[in-house]
């Protein structure tokens, strides 16, 4: 078998290999690229999961980043055990050919409990007391203080947040040279999230996107010496392309007027009780799941969201068959934002009477995907002065609330989700294949079968 690490480096497409990243632009020009039909909807968990599976996510299960459990009546956004994504993994197949074969799996997601050998993902301490130690998990187990020893703490805040930025790529590159030079796995799978920040807040065209680029390629540079040094096979791969958006679409506040949406207060703050909605919509970026609970009034719901300014279409039982996403985490409908807009969370008509939780990064607890958390209140006059003063409290094992996040999705300048329609933003796939299409894009399930040959050796 020939040693392989598949680098997924989030947002890059064909538009943005140039002048900004000359090590990407010299790969490309010397191995095999091409365009990768995105995977539906174009979001990290259903793009990660098909491509490590070659399942559509009728049958791997992942239908978006979060999703409504019925039985539970509550929604479920960012869990990482592995046990969620049905099917046989790209390891496990290769395995299967070779019981010595290893894999390492740095911060792909759904990364807890799998069957890889070598497992980094982040992962929060949550103590009894209300706070939150920010940590990653590992396996094997010892591996987590060995790795902090050698490489200082993960930068959380880096990784996601008004924070978010280059360290935390850095960190897990050097993590995935760490894993090489102590285990030699045969597949290293290393997602590389820096483009993703800049380009959701600044927006991909923006002035400031070329530095960010040039960031990355020299992460890129310094991962490919280190890895043809040591003869593994180096693979580029992306999970979406992210375009430009000027509109967000408030799908909820719209079922809200409708009189579909159940809102309780709690403790002067308005919140939303999914399980007692007829209707609500659960947002993740470009794409929407509309889960209906009263079904007396399921074609009034597909007619409303359907008229809302900034839908593209609704995904009815049919379409959502025609393009696999019909599973039972599925909404009952799936709306599909118009290239220039996204979907928010938001249900609330007041600010002041917004969730607690709005202000905050806390991407378990809002239901939906909130790009917002990439900023820093405007509004704030001396941020860093009011985020010292909270840190502070929370050292001194003070309650604290690190409400800093604004609440105008206009701020937000990039998403994805939808198909982009030019491929020049489409995401991309690079490396010693034989048999990639030149022309059209490979559809995101056959990402696995070139992998599995390429790792297997018949490729080269």
């Amino acid at each position: 078998m020939q040693r392989t690490v598949v680098l997924n480096i989030v947002g890059l497409t064909r538009r943005l290999i140039g002048e900004n990243t000359p090590n990407l632009k010299d790969f490309m020009e010397l191995h095999s690229c091409c365009f990768v039909e995105p995977a539906f909807p174009a979001v990290t968990c259903t793009a990660q999961s098909t491509y490590l599976t070659g399942k559509l996510p009728s049958e791997h299960g992942i239908v978006a980043n979060g999703w409504y459990d019925s039985s539970l009546a509550e929604h479920q956004f960012w869990r990482q055990s592995n046990h969620l994504v049905d099917g046989v993994k790209l390891w496990e197949a290769l395995k299967e050919q070779n019981p010595d074969f290893t894999c390492a799996k740095l911060f792909w997601w759904f990364n807890m409990y799998s069957s890889a050998d070598f497992s980094i993902t982040p992962r929060p301490i949550y103590p009894a007391d209300g706070r939150k130690v920010f940590d990653i998990y590992t396996f094997p187990m010892d591996m987590r203080e060995q790795l902090k020893a050698d490489l200082g703490d993960f930068p959380f805040p880096a990784f996601w947040g008004p924070a978010a930025g280059i360290s935390s790529s850095r960190w897990i590159a050097d993590s995935a040279m760490w894993i090489e030079e102590r285990h030699h796995p045969s597949l290293s799978l290393v997602y590389l999230p820096h483009l993703d920040y800049s380009f959701q807040s600044l927006g991909p065209e923006s002035p400031e996107a070329a530095l960010e680029l040039r960031r990355l390629d020299r992460i890129f540079g310094e991962l490919l010496a280190f890895f043809q040094r040591r003869n593994v096979d180096v693979v580029v791969l992306s999970e979406y392309g992210i375009t430009p958006v000027n509109r967000p679409v408030h799908i909820n506040r719209v079922f809200r007027q409708r009189g579909w949406l159940a809102i309780k207060k709690e403790l002067g703050r308005e919140m939303i009780d999914l399980g007692a909605s007829q209707a609500f919509a659960i947002a993740d970026h470009q794409v929407a799941h509309i889960y209906v609970n009263d079904k007396e009034i399921t074609e009034e719901v597909l007619a409303v969201a359907q008229s809302i300014e900034g839908v593209d279409e609704v995904l009815t039982e049919m379409a959502m068959e025609d393009v696999g996403i019909d599973h039972w985490r599925s909404g009952d409908f799936v709306a599909v934002a118009a290239a220039d807009s996204w979907f928010t969370y938001y249900y609330w008509e007041d600010d002041q009477l917004a969730p607690d939780y709005a202000r905050c990064v806390d991407i378990h607890r809002k239901p939906g995907y909130d790009p917002v958390e990439l900023f820093i209140d405007p509004e704030i006059r001396f941020p860093k002065l009011k985020i010292g003063l909270r840190l502070a409290r929370k050292k001194l094992g003070l309650r604290m609330l690190m409400d800093v996040i604004p609440l105008d999705a206009s701020l937000v300048k990039g998403s994805h989700g939808r198909e982009p329609e030019d491929k020049m933003d489409w995401p991309i796939m690079m490396g010693n294949f034989k048999d990639l299409p030149t022309g059209g894009g490979l559809p995101a399930t056959e990402v696995f079968d070139q992998l599995l040959r390429l790792c297997s050796g018949e490729c080269g």
